[in-house]
């Protein structure tokens, strides 16, 4: 396993040598296990990257790269460079978001900084022979900053005033918010329609893939 890079110089260079590589090769290189198939193990392509990239965040509430402030997210792409789902963000709060601002939020922390790392992953291609693609370092605009923060304020807003079960993907202009659980008897507590407790199935922040495609196509000239 790598130590984490000493800068963000020494993580890019990183991505620069694995660029290129199938995840069966890096696997094989670091000596690393790949499952044999994503049904169950949907997070191993992001969880080989960064014990090869050196993130030590872990499953702790910081970046992936916390000395650096930066956030690793990998992109799985067809081949034409076109993002094949939305990118999941982080889990969203249901509950006790009294005060809670954009600024604060874990969102706005997560999306401060994202080190974006396409990988060819149609369908058709066995996962040992996806490839690996340009990593590339994204820090929001100011205009994407502000479709961001909108579309976190109108969900949240949604979420306190007991709207959860009327939110749906295609709310949201770049964010969405979506069940995020392993099975449908993982539920949490959120605020009713009444404003009662109720349980519900735990969502996530997710990035909309015509947002992460704009990035791809501004990167790449794609």
């Amino acid at each position: 396993m790598s130590h984490p890079p000493k800068n963000t110089a020494e993580l890019l260079e990183r991505c620069y040598l694995i660029a290129g590589l199938t995840l069966g090769q890096v696997a094989e290189q670091y000596q690393l296990q790949l499952p044999a198939n994503l049904q169950r193990e949907k997070g191993s392509v992001g969880q080989l990257l960064e014990l090869v990239l050196g993130a030590s965040s872990g499953s702790k509430a910081q970046p992936d790269f916390p000395h650096l402030g930066i956030e690793l997210k990998t992109i799985p792409v067809d081949r034409h460079g076109k993002p094949l789902e939305s990118t999941y963000v982080c889990v969203a709060p249901l509950t006790d978001l009294a005060g809670l601002s954009w600024q604060e939020s874990w969102v706005c922390r997560k999306l401060s900084a994202v080190l974006f790392v396409p990988v060819l992953a149609e369908r058709s291609i066995p996962l040992a022979q996806r490839q690996i693609g340009t990593a590339f370092l994204w820090k929001p605009d100011t205009e994407q900053q502000a479709l961001l923060q909108q579309d976190w304020e109108e969900l949240m807003e949604l979420i306190v005033l007991g709207g959860i079960d009327q939110i749906k993907g295609a709310h949201g202009k770049v964010l969405q918010l979506r069940p995020k659980a392993a099975n449908s008897k993982a539920l949490t507590s959120a605020v009713g329609a009444e404003g009662q407790p109720i349980q519900t199935l735990p969502r996530g922040f997710y990035l909309k893939a015509s947002f992460t495609a704009a990035l791809l196509a501004q990167q790449f000239g794609t």
